[in-house]
């Protein structure tokens, strides 16, 4: 538990109890804190500091509002520099959806042109989800970029529409490129369990520092971590409920294999019973010619 009278996280110690893949403690960091949006923003897109001039968050939510269970998307839009468009979004449990979700989110990011303008007016985007499983287990990937590219000669078709997913139980297959950026800091620091490990991860990083405190003071209020509890009963009754309908379907579908075999033995005894009919037919056919 972290110390009461502690006022830093550097003084904290032993298990945090609400880390950055809770999807509330995300946005509410990231919507709390714009040099840890800023820092983050750094990291994941190659920027120095000096290059952000604005960056704001353009769907804030009312963090003192109730949390309830229709509330399963706290994604982030961000407007960076008045000119890019982008999306964050922490998904720790595998719906088995994402690049079609994703790829909505892109799209109706995308498609924000108002009345008179010309469409090389749109804004780039770029959607960026932190997965805690990975998206595709035949390729697995630490940081993937993905774009619109021609897939004979591997020319991009359009630079302003980007999918990008940083996979969180992958964090040791991080590039030299992805360390440079501190983007596997990042990762970590998500996912730490104890102020311990975020001690080591802050150490030498001013925005991680950043966040590191705004980790330990949201947990310090017992509001946030109401919500945070909020939003983990929330997932865990959808896993709950996913598991009941897929107990349920596997029974019907056993239940339907069992009918489906009934029929057959019915279909066969009836082909039995008329063939004996038939039988029996003939045969008092013939006592009948003998007599």
């Amino acid at each position: 538990m972290q110390n009461k009278q502690a006022t830093s996280f550097m003084e904290a110690t032993g298990v945090i109890q609400y880390n950055m893949t809770n999807d509330y403690m995300f946005r509410y960091i990231l919507q709390k804190n714009k040099k840890v949006l800023k820092g983050l923003i750094c990291s994941l897109l190659h920027l120095q500091p000096e290059q952000i001039k604005n960056v704001e968050i353009t769907n804030p939510i009312d963090l003192s509002e109730d949390i309830d269970g229709k509330d399963f998307i706290l994604d982030i839009n961000v407007l960076l520099n008045d000119n890019t468009q982008i999306n964050l979004e922490m998904q720790v449990e595998n719906k088995h959806n994402w690049p079609d979700r994703s790829l909505a989110y892109l799209c109706r990011s995308f498609d924000q042109l108002y009345r008179g303008q010309e469409y090389e007016e749109a804004l780039p985007v770029i959607h960026i989800g932190f997965l805690d499983y990975t998206l595709f287990p035949d390729v697995p990937e630490f940081y993937a970029k993905n774009m619109l590219m021609n897939v004979k000669n591997h020319r991009i078709y359009n630079d302003k529409f980007t999918l990008s997913v940083v996979d969180l139980s992958q964090i040791e297959l991080a590039t030299e490129e992805d360390k440079a950026y501190n983007i596997d800091y990042w990762a970590r620091l998500f996912k730490a369990k104890t102020w311990e490990d975020i001690k080591m991860l802050a150490e030498k990083n001013e925005y991680l520092q950043e966040a590191a405190q705004s980790v330990y003071m949201a947990n310090a209020e017992e509001i946030v971590r109401q919500k945070c509890r909020a939003r983990e009963d929330a997932e865990r009754h959808e896993r709950t409920l996913k598991r009941d309908m897929n107990r349920l379907k596997e029974e019907n579908a056993t239940v339907k294999k069992e009918n489906a075999a009934v029929k057959e033995q019915y279909a066969a005894m009836k082909e039995q019973y008329a063939a004996l009919a038939t039988r029996i037919e003939e045969l008092e056919a013939q006592l009948a010619q003998k007599k």
